[in-house]
């Protein structure tokens, strides 16, 4: 295979061309896609014995290892050709009316009238089973002739860098990695090896991403911190923002999430951790390995999240405090200080969540005792 070095120069000399939606360098075909180009979808079928193998369930049921399927649905709307699943308590009653061929279920789970396929954990098993139909758009190594990429930039092998994607002076790109268009990679930037960013995401300058990092669309790493003094005009005088943001591997963002860069040292995602859509993670905030920040989480500049911890949806946490080690906080939480590992917090000022919990039990009779005391 050609470099990429090769490939670049010779698009910059108008040897690259299209051909049939294909940019040819030099006589060889590179292909952004095979012939299904820009087309997702399913599979051709399997049997749930083969099914059951790849996931390494037991397969319960019986003729069912013959029994052909096609693809994954919830359990409601699951049909003949399906397989679904139950992990919560609330929907094991549709699974005895389910149409599915088959459900993946835990192993003490009660017998049904369909085959099951029974593994320790049925959720992860399901989320495996969808890889097993469903068929991802494949990107071909290539460079597209609106990129630009900066002479020096160094690019790895079997990296595909798609339409008007703009790779700065300085870069340095992982193997196998993925720019879909529109993304921007400002100078300095380095990214690891499979790193996969969609349309539009956009990494500052000097930031550090590891290996299998994902950014989804409109996804922003190293904007400038929100950082301004005030000076003794009263005007605000902006501080400059000179520390990166780094992703260790494994780290995913999700759409249009924002992880400031610092003012000084770093802002660091570590390890596993996801990060969901419209969050915001300020400058100078550490965020431990295997981290869940759900959708519209707001972390203030210089927070300190632990590992394995999960924030669900809308939490706020201000600054300069740190949440423990495994911490959950439950949506709309508000964390004005420390919050110990392991807890669970609820409620606004944070709270231990079965306090809060009585409390809100307890605020529905307010209506009632006021009327009764207005009665006396």
């Amino acid at each position: 295979m050609a470099s990429f070095c090769t490939i670049f120069v010779a698009i910059r000399h108008g040897e690259g061309r299209r051909a049939h939606g294909r940019l040819t360098v030099g006589g060889t075909v590179v292909t952004d896609r095979e012939h299904r180009d820009g087309d997702t979808g399913y599979n051709s079928g399997m049997k749930l014995k083969d099914l059951a193998e790849r996931l390494g369930a037991e397969l319960v049921g019986e003729p069912a290892g013959e029994v052909e399927v096609f693809g994954v649905a919830g359990i409601e709307d699951a049909g003949p050709g399906h397989v679904t699943f139950v992990s919560n308590p609330k929907y094991a009653g549709l699974a005895k009316t389910t149409k599915a061929a088959a459900v993946i279920v835990e192993p003490e789970f009660g017998e049904l009238a369909v085959p099951t396929l029974r593994v320790k954990n049925s959720y992860l098993a399901f989320a495996k089973a969808i890889e097993c139909f469903y068929e991802a758009p494949v990107y071909r190594p290539g460079v597209h002739p609106t990129a630009v990429v900066d002479a020096g930039a160094k690019i790895g092998a079997g990296a595909h860098v798609g339409a008007y994607v703009v790779i700065s002076e300085g870069c340095v790109v992982g193997e196998d990695a993925v720019l879909l268009p529109h993304v921007v990679l400002y100078p300095g930037v380095t990214v690891g090896h499979r790193f996969f960013a969609h349309a539009h995401a956009v990494v500052r300058e000097g930031c550090r991403l590891g290996d299998d990092v994902v950014l989804q669309n409109g996804a922003v790493i190293g904007a400038d911190g929100f950082g301004f003094a005030k000076g003794s005009d009263g005007r605000w005088v902006k501080i400059v923002q000179s520390g990166p943001a780094v992703l260790e591997d494994g780290v995913e963002v999700q759409a249009n999430a924002c992880i400031d860069r610092a003012s000084i040292g770093e802002t660091r995602i570590g390890r596993g951790a996801k990060v969901d859509n419209l969050v915001q993670v300020g400058h100078g905030s550490t965020v431990g390995e295997n981290t869940l920040l759900c959708a519209q989480v707001g972390l203030a500049g210089s927070t300190t999240i632990g590992k394995n911890v999960i924030l669900a949806g809308q939490v706020g946490v201000a600054g300069h405090l740190t949440v423990g080690d495994g911490a959950v906080a439950t949506a709309q939480t508000g964390i004005p200080s420390d919050v110990a590992p392991g807890a669970v917090v609820s409620g606004y000022p944070a709270m231990d969540n079965r306090e809060w919990l009585r409390m809100v039990a307890a605020l529905k009779r307010v209506p009632e005792l006021l009327k009764r005391l207005r009665e006396r």
